[in-house]
């Protein structure tokens, strides 16, 4: 639970009080089914509890091990290098649109300096500052901060988030602009830049790598993601008590990115897991340095359904020594610009899905965490 030792003091009354207006919102979003948000999903969804509390024991299947893909064998190999992990890369997204990357090449020391800088981000700025930097749409991304319990209006999740598109970031190709628009601390933006300049490099192999293992040219998106659109998101779950465990809380309830893919280097303390397409849950456990891969709507949608966007959730973690710690973690996700077009893949048979704009998918998608107002078009 928040308490004065991990938080700005003055914090605490505001957040209390957030907390208890929700607690009726915590128990539904605990007990939810995600049928009952089917109206508002672009792509075909599997039905789900959205919280692990309402799973019974066969639940899980603990045996299912992730595939870990070299991406090295990408970047730096040659041309059989290259078939061989468009191959395997392709065959982990359908089978369950999780994966283990190594052989990145990102420096791990710039992901431990920026995770030890997220409860800064969260615990040194008073709410009425973070407030100041209240989430709101930017094209077709919400991009802002999010308070605990209010990431969205399905999920009084326990955590906080902020995301930071393209914008807020001091990127070569960026205007001139005020680092105080975005950033509460600005001291941090170079922090998360130095994560966000290693990692985007990687958008355009990854999405080759994809197409390749369809049959698709694998340049076909390769202008997409050139300066692309983009979401890095700091996420700080705090340590949750023995309250939080009896109501069945969900550090982050079930759902899907609406993205092409997101990056997200696998975080020190565990939760997450992963909804196989035959409704068994699954636990992630990547090692460190390594950077856990997920396709979203998205992808889901161009190449009909043969890569799902995959459901996962945050839960409680299973060891005990891990129940009373900070948990943090920076997902970057890779959209397109509001106006390209989401079209099945050129040579993939009986397309289900019309053409249709980012803004428009995206943003019908994410009214069901939003609000209807926010969809447009």
């Amino acid at each position: 639970m928040l308490s004065p030792s991990n938080i700005h003091s003055d914090q605490v009354p505001l957040l209390r009080s957030a907390m208890a207006s929700n607690e009726r919102d915590q128990q539904r979003g605990a007990e939810a089914v995600s049928t009952e948000f089917a109206r508002y999903d672009q792509v075909d969804k599997p039905a789900y509890h959205l919280s692990e509390a309402a799973d019974d024991s066969g639940a899980f299947d603990e045996s299912f091990e992730f595939t870990t893909c070299d991406l090295g064998r990408f970047l730096h190999g040659n041309e059989a290098d290259k078939a061989a992990f468009a191959s395997e890369l392709g065959a982990a997204m359908q089978e369950i649109g999780f994966v283990i990357l190594e052989g990145h090449g990102v420096d791990q020391r710039l992901i431990d300096e920026a995770e030890a800088a997220i409860p800064h981000v969260f615990t040194q700025s008073t709410i009425d500052d973070k407030m100041a930097y209240r989430a709101e749409r930017h094209g077709a991304v919400s991009e802002g901060y999010f308070p605990i319990k209010e990431t969205s209006d399905i999920h009084p999740d326990l955590v906080e988030g902020w995301v930071f598109g393209r914008r807020a970031f001091d990127l070569p190709d960026h205007e001139a602009f005020d680092t105080r628009d975005f950033w509460a601390q600005p001291e941090f933006e170079p922090v998360f830049r130095r994560v966000v300049e290693a990692e985007l490099p990687l958008f355009q192999p990854i999405m080759a790598a994809i197409l390749m293992s369809l049959g698709c040219d694998a340049a076909l998106y390769d202008e997409k993601l050139t300066s692309p659109n983009f979401g890095l998101r700091l996420n700080y779950y705090p340590p949750m008590d023995t309250d939080d465990f009896a109501r069945g809380a969900g550090r982050l309830l079930g759902h899907e990115d609406v993205d092409l893919f997101t990056l997200l280097p696998a975080p020190a303390v565990e939760g997450l897991q992963v909804l196989r397409r035959d409704g068994k849950w699954v636990r992630m456990r990547a090692p460190r340095g390594s950077i856990i891969m997920n396709t979203g709507d998205y992808l889901q949608r161009i190449t009909n359904d043969v890569m799902p966007s995959t459901t996962h959730r945050v839960s409680p973690p299973q060891d005990p020594t891990q129940a009373g710690a900070t948990r943090v973690s920076l997902p970057l996700a890779a959209y397109l610009r509001p106006d390209e077009m989401l079209s099945v893949l050129p040579g993939l048979a009986n397309p289900k899905y019309e053409p249709i704009d980012v803004l428009r998918f995206h943003t019908r998608t994410t009214a069901k965490f939003y609000g209807d107002d926010y969809a447009v078009g």
